[in-house]
């Protein structure tokens, strides 16, 4: 009788702890690693060849909005597409529980601009089957799920359930008997399984307010109070459980990072930064945020940075388009309806404000915008052309000539814009820190723009095989089992005897990320942009084959893994 349900025979082992690579046989039984080694054909229950493919751990990501997407997408994909076997919920403070049934309306609504996540996917394709977040956790562990679910308890709906949406939005300071009931509700949490807590703290206005709420008004964790987060961090330093993940304001560093050091210091946990990210008109931002991190380090402070390594771009059209928030004439033309939006967007009054300053937060100088998608035959002539080359044959100013083309087109024009960050020596400079988590990928989140989920990928051929930034041993272990140790994914993240099997076995010469595509398949009639992989053989997640020759076998043997492992645990509040 067979030892094992699966053997994965002679492939070249990378197992997450940087050793160097070496070949072996792996036995998979009962979902777990049963053998690393020498194993016969003979014992395995199935065996998968490979010969000639690299054989490593599952890679783990840290920053996702899968909360909705995960009630219709097992895959949860791009994620699931591109290897990832486990991702964590909850970030930026956002998420669908605890709400009251009357709140759901509110709740959804909230994350249709901050996260541009379609609003009839969500009222289609949740069950709302929760009050609390115990019963949102159960509904999570109900669902069918081919990758592996970590939950941060995200503290914005704590924030409203206690203070009332318009208290909380109006950052009022919670008094003793409001933070007596958060805490109660965020043990309550952690006693279910969340693995911590997340919050967006960005400034409400100025260059820093940049995810904003639907009607424009600031997020709650926006402005939520030093204190509140404190009782939190507090709270994981007396059960010594989980970690946090803290989305900041460019506008106050050192408040925030002296404030970020004092949450790690008072939970004694890890606490990881979002986002560091390389601006290559300013190399000093990125610079000063990894010589922070180093400090931290010296210190002994567990303070890691969540590093955008991705080259995704944003693809937008004008009907849609969120991400210029930080300016105020931007954020209030591009509030309403699309007929809203054209009519403010076509009229000369409001350009003046729209022309100075020129937004460029998340996606670099406007002149590097290009025109992708025509919606018309009196603009097709504009068609790969940058919106400066286009404004310099039209003597007009830059925000001029990209408007006049979209409200031509009925705000239809598809424009690309390039990341802030193609520098490679600039990204080599970030990769070199070897303690900054790959990713960032927003994955279930800004579907129509970007496609950042294909990061895992695109570190394996662009970082490692194509400019030789890092070895496959080291980048592994950064995709793997340095965010497993941040995040609690115990005994995840590394291959070893008894760990849970959740591998990737990949065809390095092969490996690539495709083409962007539309895909038509999200609830509710909406549409997403997709970027698929190729080279990854097989996928497994828990011990079971998910993904084979690039393809889901629609395998769901993912698991909600409450405290970072899935098991109940029993803690003393």
């Amino acid at each position: 009788m067979p030892r094992f349900d699966i053997v994965i025979k002679g492939g070249t082992v990378i197992d997450g702890t940087r050793v160097p690579r070496f070949r072996a046989d792996i036995g998979i039984v009962d979902g777990t690693i049963g053998e690393i080694g020498h194993v016969a054909a003979a014992d395995g229950e199935r065996v998968i060849d490979a010969e000639g493919l690299i054989v490593a751990p599952g890679f783990i990501d840290l920053h996702t909005h899968y909360d909705a997407q995960l009630f219709w997408d097992p895959y949860c994909t791009l994620s699931g597409w591109h290897g990832i076997t486990s991702a964590v919920i909850g970030n930026c403070g956002f998420g669908f529980a605890p709400v009251r049934p009357e709140e759901r309306e509110r709740a959804m609504l909230s994350m249709t601009r901050v996260e541009a996540i379609p609003y009839a996917s969500m009222k289609e394709g949740m069950p709302w089957d929760w009050v609390s977040f115990p019963e949102f956790l159960d509904s999570v562990e109900r669902t069918p799920k081919a990758i592996n679910v970590l939950p941060y308890v995200p503290v914005g709906p704590l924030l409203i359930w206690v203070l009332g949406l318009e208290a909380a939005k109006a950052g009022v300071k919670p008094d003793a008997a409001q933070h007596d009931e958060l805490r109660r509700l965020f043990v309550e949490a952690l006693d279910a399984g969340g693995c911590g807590w997340s919050a967006q703290r960005l400034m409400p206005t100025g260059p820093s307010a940049v995810q904003l709420d639907y009607d424009g008004t600031p997020m709650v964790t926006d402005v939520m109070h030093d204190e509140t987060c404190e009782l939190f961090a507090r709270i994981l330093g007396e059960r010594n459980q989980g970690f946090m993940q803290m989305t900041i304001s460019s506008g106050n560093y050192a408040h925030d990072r002296a404030h970020m050091e004092k949450l790690a210091s008072l939970s004694g946990r890890p606490l990881l930064w979002n986002v560091l990210q390389a601006y290559d008109h300013k190399p000093e931002i990125h610079r000063d945020g990894l010589a922070w991190l180093a400090s931290c380090r010296e210190r002994g402070i567990r303070v890691y940075g969540q590093g955008l390594t991705t080259d995704a771009g944003f693809a937008f059209t004008f009907e849609d388009w969120n991400l210029w928030d930080d300016r105020p004439s931007w954020r209030e033309a591009t509030l309403g309806s699309v007929e809203e939006r054209l009519a403010k967007l076509a009229d000369p009054a409001r350009r003046p404000g729209l022309r100075a300053p020129r937004p460029l937060t998340a996606t670099g100088p406007i002149e590097d915008v290009v025109v992708t998608g025509p919606a018309s035959a009196a603009t097709e002539r504009f068609r790969d052309r940058s919106i400066g080359a286009i404004a310099a044959e039209l003597g007009k100013d830059p925000v001029d000539a990209m408007l006049d083309i979209a409200v031509a087109d009925g705000l239809k024009t598809e424009f690309f814009a390039a990341p802030p960050n193609v520098s490679l020596d600039h990204l080599r400079e970030i990769v070199d820190d070897p303690y900054v988590l790959f990713g960032v990928s927003d994955g279930g989140a800004h579907t129509k723009f970007l496609t950042a989920g294909r990061y895992p990928t695109e570190t394996l051929c662009k970082v490692v095989r194509e400019h030789g930034m890092l070895s496959l041993e080291e980048a592994h272990w950064r995709l793997a089992a340095l965010p497993a140790m941040v995040a609690g994914f115990e005994e995840r993240g590394v291959l070893r005897r008894g760990a849970p099997a959740d591998i990737v076995v990949y065809d390095y010469d092969a490996l690539e990320v495709l083409p962007g595509e539309i895909a038509h398949d999200l609830p509710g009639g909406e549409w997403r942009r997709i970027q698929r992989a190729r080279g990854y053989r097989y996928v497994l997640v828990n011990g079971a084959v998910t993904i084979e020759d690039d393809r889901e076998t629609h395998t769901h043997s993912g698991r909600l893994l409450r405290f970072g492992h899935g098991r109940a645990r029993s803690l003393a509040a």
